[in-house]
């Protein structure tokens, strides 16, 4: 039996829309493991399983590995870009998806073709705190803290390759954290501007990420030096971050690819 599914992208973080319901009795994990390979699946970061509603849509996301996640910036608004060009959505609507951490809200601000730009309340950051890590031989300072799921921020200069594969995957699953970290290595390079390379938890490298961008964001302002608005570049592509009193807003856009049909592993 064939799975209809979407295609879409935020700054390269890629994933695949499906409706929970198409799924039917199947293992949503082997089918996510299935579905996100790179060589024999369609490729992606993670699997967006939604309902349509009226005005937005649910959302449960899954790693890549097959792995819960409790949320996605990026895929939050992929989801979004979906229910505004299903739902013919004008600059000035407002999306509501319904995740397993809240209700996020998102304002549609542009349209070019498939590509959607909106400005989501991505909520209050939560136990933004220092700890020292030991961890692959070095011991580190970290502003832990929770972006709607759990992220691990090391300020200074970006790590080169071979730093960045030892220390991403040992953050990812230190002990420190029972459920796993996303982990942003974070540049301050202006008040207002970050650079930022990131290992996502149950993926690996990425070239963006919504919720570590609001994270990164947070620890620079927090113990960093930078104000509490800024750029936050990352390989794929910058995302405009404002922590205000009310929470995190994340500016910034999503692309829909394609829709095809999942014809099942071989």
């Amino acid at each position: 039996m064939s799975t209809p599914f979407v295609k879409a992208h935020a700054y390269g973080n890629d994933f695949v829309l499906v409706e929970a319901g198409a799924l039917g009795g199947e293992d949503a994990a082997a089918f996510t493991r299935a579905l996100c390979h790179r060589h024999t699946g369609a490729g992606a970061d993670g699997v967006l399983l939604y309902e349509m509603r009226t005005g937005g849509a649910t959302m449960r996301l899954l790693n890549a590995d097959g792995s819960p996640s409790e949320l996605s910036g990026n895929g939050l608004r992929c989801l979004a870009a979906l229910v505004a060009r299903e739902q013919f959505a004008n600059p000035g609507s407002i999306v509501i998806i319904e995740t397993s951490v809240g209700v996020k809200r998102l304002e549609l601000r542009a349209r070019e073709g498939q590509r959607f730009t909106f400005r989501a309340d991505m909520g209050v950051p939560e136990g933004i705190r220092q700890v020292s890590i030991q961890v692959a031989g070095e011991t580190l300072t970290a502003t832990i803290l929770r972006t709607g799921n759990p992220q691990c921020i090391v300020l200074g200069d970006l790590p080169d390759a071979g730093r960045f594969h030892r220390l991403g995957p040992a953050l990812a699953v230190h002990a420190m954290f029972p459920e796993g970290t996303n982990v942003e290595f974070v540049h301050v390079e202006a008040p207002d501007r970050v650079r930022i390379a990131i290992w996502e938890r149950g993926v690996g490298p990425t070239t963006s990420s919504g919720t570590g961008s609001c994270a990164s964001a947070v620890a620079a302002a927090a113990h960093g030096g930078a104000s509490r608005e800024m750029d936050v570049i990352a390989p794929g592509g910058t995302q405009r971050v404002e922590w205000r009193d009310e929470g995190i807003f994340l500016t910034g856009w999503a692309e829909l690819l394609f829709d095809a049909q999942w014809l099942g592993a071989g």
